[in-house]
């Protein structure tokens, strides 16, 4: 096929990284537009460096251009430079792989991963010349769809999606294409298509879903404009992620980008009941990849790729239950490619180290832990698991295993949280510093010494968490908070050996306003967007100064969705969906958080969650275990 690309040489010499935006990367699918009958626009709203990395899209690129009648195609959000450029030139967005404009797609998908990526979809329908609002569009528009985690609760950007799909990608999307395909055949209308999608499982369709709230501004209901579609929204799931497609021929960028290595998921899920995890809920209940199939996989994509680095993907790799096997056999395959491995989210313990050491090259990069919390009583809160002792075992273990550097990372502003908690971040770093000391003799140090960074992140409440009930703290109070963290370190006995990081207030503000808003909130966004606001996510563009004053101006009150603690019984913006997981479980673990009880995790018994409703996973392990 002809390849002609969408900017002239002139323009992508003017521009900074021109690989981002040409395509004909290694594995990148082209396919004659003459001979499908859909062609699938797939965004991710961040740079293209951001976007390569993202595991979701890579899976649903190849499951959709495995069907015949499919051309999926990449779309990321052009860099400031570019965005500038198109917008004078009147350049209209176009996808890498035809170079076509994304305006004369049947659809264009959004993957949602972060809420401070919101102005960056309005960018791209900009860009795209498709109506901001899902009312003003029609059949000369794509149909504009939107997945990821961040639709669990998709309301502050319901107005500008005509769909979304939620949960996980494998399941409906051909049953989707199929109606898409009878729809334009059969000729009705856009709105009657988007009707008909509603009654498939796993879709929302927000503008058949009316919002009613109460005087105080929280919801009153939320009911369908028609009575043949549910009233409740399931999630699709996976239930055999084993013969589920899975890519061995990813794209491979010609630019370094996040994650430049071969990504190997090997389960979904999580056994861990971490109450501000988001992830640990959604993809209940934990279902692991068959140990032979790994293996196929993993051989085929290196081979596929030339990468030289393969990375177990899952939420708790540790938790693989036939993790020593799967390493013990790439160990031995990449031995002779000079194929590095790595592992992240492991729980640091003997085995870990163990493995660790054999599969890290010659330089020991640093070791990772997450206590989250400085004091036992605020890891209880939060259902961490994990033990001062455990922390100071697996620092001695790892000293006396060669390394020196430790990254530990917190939070600030938990549920509950003293002074206390805040110092304990000071005196455990301290520990572990005192732990180097006392396990590594001066002899044995080669010049060397501990080398310790504390990074803390603030604390943004989640939905679908037991803490979508807890208030969040206000900006002031976050900085106020790390400032008492800085100033515990700086009082500690080995404070030159341990660096202090900290997030931004503004940012994680802002994510808490998004991450728990309403429908009120699109025109904010909107209204933001138009006067400048986008690539939030990145600090050197992130305008907190407009949005405030934006909200304002919308006559909306941004702390009404942050600093509120919330009522048992209130009615929250995403109860329209169900992710598997029931808010009366939920509810009981928020009382537990705040009475400061920890819960078990799934392998040691079934906490009533509401997952085992699916039969598949570590449910099914338990029931055979009764």
């Amino acid at each position: 096929m002809n390849y002609n690309l969408a900017l002239s040489d002139e323009t992508l010499l003017g521009i900074e990284k021109p690989e981002r935006y040409i395509g004909n990367e290694v594995n990148s699918v082209t396919k004659d537009k003459d001979a499908v009958d859909i062609r699938f626009a797939f965004c991710f709203p961040d740079v293209y460096e951001i976007g390569m990395s993202h595991l979701g899209i890579q899976i649903l690129y190849g499951l959709f251009n495995s069907y015949e009648d499919v051309w999926c195609e990449r779309v990321y959000s052009p860099w400031m430079d570019m965005d500038r450029l198109m917008r004078k030139d009147h350049i209209p967005l176009f996808a890498l792989e035809s170079q076509d404009p994304v305006k004369e797609f049947d659809f264009l998908g959004f993957t949602l991963q972060y809420e401070m990526c919101y102005t960056n979809i309005l960018q791209v329908l900009d860009l795209s010349g498709i109506p901001f609002m899902s009312g003003e569009r029609t059949w000369d528009d794509p149909v504009v769809i939107g997945g990821g985690p961040c639709t669990y609760n998709p309301e502050p950007i319901a107005d500008f999606f005509d769909l979304f799909y939620i949960g996980e990608g494998e399941t409906r999307y051909r049953q989707l294409f199929d109606m898409y395909k009878e729809a334009r055949k059969e000729g009705i209308s856009r709105q009657e298509f988007l009707h008909r999608c509603a009654k498939v499982p796993g879709m929302y369709v927000p503008s058949l879903y009316k919002v009613e709230y109460n005087e105080d501004w929280t919801v009153s209901s939320i009911e369908p404009v028609v009575d043949d579609i549910p009233k409740v929204i399931e999630k699709e799931m996976c239930t055999d992620l084993s013969s589920a497609f899975y890519p061995t021929k990813p794209v491979v960028p010609y630019i370094k980008v996040t994650q430049d290595r071969v990504v190997l998921e090997i389960m979904r899920g999580c056994i861990r009941g971490c109450r501000f995890c988001q992830a640990g809920q959604l993809y209940k209940p934990l279902r692991e990849k068959d140990v032979e199939h790994l293996k196929e996989l993993a051989i085929e994509a290196l081979n596929n790729t030339g990468y030289e680095e393969i990375s177990l993907s899952s939420l708790s790799s540790s938790d693989y239950s036939k993790l020593p096997e799967l390493l013990d056999f790439l160990i031995e395959s990449c031995k002779d490619k000079k194929v590095n491995i790595s592992l992240p989210s492991l729980r640091i313990d003997a085995f870990s180290l163990d493995v660790m050491s054999k599969v890290q090259d010659v330089k020991k990069s640093s070791l990772t832990f997450a206590p989250e919390a400085g004091t036992q009583r605020m890891r209880d809160v939060i259902n961490k698991g994990l033990t001062e002792e455990d922390i100071l075992k697996g620092s001695h273990d790892a000293f006396l295993g060669g390394w020196n550097k430790v990254k530990l990372y917190f939070m600030l502003g938990l549920p509950t949280e003293t002074d206390e908690d805040i110092y304990g971040i000071g005196d455990i770093a301290n520990k572990v510093a005192k732990e180097y000391f006392e396990t590594v003799p001066k002899e044995n140090r080669n010049g060397r010494s501990i080398d310790i960074v504390a990074s803390t992140s603030f604390f943004v409440p989640k939905p679908f968490t037991p803490f979508q009930w807890a208030p969040m703290n206000t900006k002031e109070e976050f900085l106020e908070k790390a400032n008492k963290t800085r100033k515990g370190i700086m009082s500690q006995l080995n404070q030159k050996h341990i660096k202090y990081n900290w997030h931004e207030a503004d940012a994680s503000m802002m994510e808490g306003i998004f991450a728990r808003g309403d429908r009120r909130l699109a025109p904010v966004i909107l209204k933001a967007y138009e006067k400048g606001c986008i690539y939030d996510a990145w600090s050197e563009y992130f305008k907190f100064d407009v949005w405030m004053e934006t909200f304002k101006e919308c006559g909306v009150d941004p702390f009404f969705y942050t600093t509120r603690e919330r009522s048992d019984d209130e009615i929250f913006p995403w109860d329209i969906l169900n992710c598997g997981v029931t808010k009366k479980f939920l509810l009981r673990e928020w009382h537990n958080a705040l009475e400061g009880k920890p819960s078990t995790n799934c392998r040691k018994g079934c906490l009533g969650c509401g997952a085992a409703a699916y039969g598949v996973g570590v449910c099914l392990e338990s029931k055979n275990n009764d």
